[in-house]
C-alpha cells in the first residue's frame, strides 16, 4: 500500500537531513562541553525519518490534540531530539547554544515543562515506554487514529519496567504503538553483552506477544518500510522494530566505542568529526 511513497529523491533528502542534524548536534554538545553523542548519532536516521516523513505533526501547533506522539525513552540521547525540534521550528535555533545551562529550556534530559515540542519527560530509563503505553491506551479510549512512537535503548531493556510495559501493551492490543529499539550494543559501562546480555531479543519481544521486525537502523528505506508495514498490519499487537545501529555513527573515531557513550570532543576531535560529517555529504 505504501510502496509508492518511497522514492530515491525523498530518501536522499532524509540522508542529507540526518547528516545536517548530526552536525548540529555535534556543535551543540561541543559548545556545552557536555552531553551524549554516541546514542544520539546511532538514532539519527530514526529520529529524522519520524519527524520529516512519518509523523503527523504541526510544529506551529505543538499542542494539536490529534498529533502523533514521540517519546525518546533513552532521554540522555536528547541532543539529537533538540536539534531536530529546533530545525522543525518548535523553538529558535539559538536556544541550542544554551544546552545544559542553568535555566535553559534544553536540559540534559528532556523536560516537557521546559522545552516546546516534547511529549514526555524522560531520563529515568524504562519509564518512557510506560508513558507511551499510557498514551496509546488513551488514544484507543478516545477513538483517535494517531500513532505513538517510542525509541528505547538496548541497555534500557535490562530494566524491569520495560517488560512490565511490554506486558501491558500486549494485553490491551495497542497496535497504535510503534517502538524502535536502538540496538547499538553499547551502554554507559561497556558492551551490552558483557554488562547484561539481552539476547535473544527478538524472541523475547515475540514471547510478550508483540509484532517484531528487524532492520538496519541506518537504512532509511528499511526504517520507512518497517513503519509502513506496521501501519498496514491488521494484527492487534504493538509493534517492535529492532534496529541494528552503530554507536557514534558517522564519525569514525566515535563508532562502536564505549568511550563515546557520553562526553564532549576537544577542539581537535570536534574539527576532525565535523570534517568527516561534511565529507559524508
Amino acid at each position: 500500500m505504501f510502496k509508492n511513497k518511497i522514492n530515491k529523491q525523498s530518501i536522499k533528502k532524509l540522508y542529507l537531513k540526518s547528516n545536517q542534524i548530526r552536525r548540529d548536534t555535534l556543535k551543540m554538545v561541543y559548545h556545552a562541553q557536555s552531553g551524549h553523542l554516541g546514542g544520539a548519532f546511532s538514532s539519527a536516521e530514526m529520529v529524522v525519518s519520524l519527524y520529516y516523513d512519518l509523523m503527523n505533526i504541526i510544529p506551529h501547533q505543538p499542542d494539536w490534540e490529534l498529533r502523533d506522539r514521540f517519546i525518546l525513552s533513552k532521554g540522555h540521547a536528547c541532543p539529537i531530539l533538540y536539534t531536530t525540534l529546533a530545525d522543525k521550528g518548535y523553538f529558535k535555533k539559538e536556544e541550542c547554544n544554551s544546552f545544559r545551562c542553568l535555566g535553559s529550556i534544553l536540559q540534559g534530559h528532556p523536560d516537557i515543562n521546559k522545552c516546546p515540542g516534547l511529549d514526555a519527560t524522560t531520563g529515568s530509563l524504562g519509564a518512557g515506554l510506560s508513558i507511551g503505553v499510557g498514551m496509546a491506551l488513551a488514544s484507543k479510549y478516545l477513538k483517535r487514529s494517531n500513532y505513538i512512537y517510542v525509541i528505547i535503548g538496548d541497555g534500557e531493556c535490562q530494566e524491569g519496567q520495560i517488560w512490565e510495559a511490554a506486558m501491558s501493551a500486549s494485553k490491551y492490543q495497542l497496535d497504535n504503538l510503534i517502538v524502535f529499539l536502538d540496538y547499538n550494543k553499547i551502554q554507559v559501562d561497556g558492551f551490552v553483552d558483557e554488562v547484561m546480555p539481552i539476547e535473544p531479543i527478538n524472541d523475547k519481544w515475540r514471547a510478550f506477544n508483540w509484532d517484531v521486525q528487524e532492520i538496519d537502523g541506518h537504512n532509511i528505506q528499511e526504517i520507512l518500510s518497517s513503519v509502513y508495514k506496521a501501519w498496514d498490519s491488521d494484527i492487534k499487537k504493538p509493534h517492535m522494530i529492532v534496529a541494528h545501529t552503530i554507536k557514534g555513527k558517522g564519525v569514525s573515531f566515535m563508532e562502536n566505542k564505549p568511550r563515546w557513550h557520553s562526553g564532549a570532543p576537544n577542539e581537535k576531535e570536534f574539527l576532525e568529526a565535523m570534517k568527516e560529517l561534511e565529507d559524508n555529504i
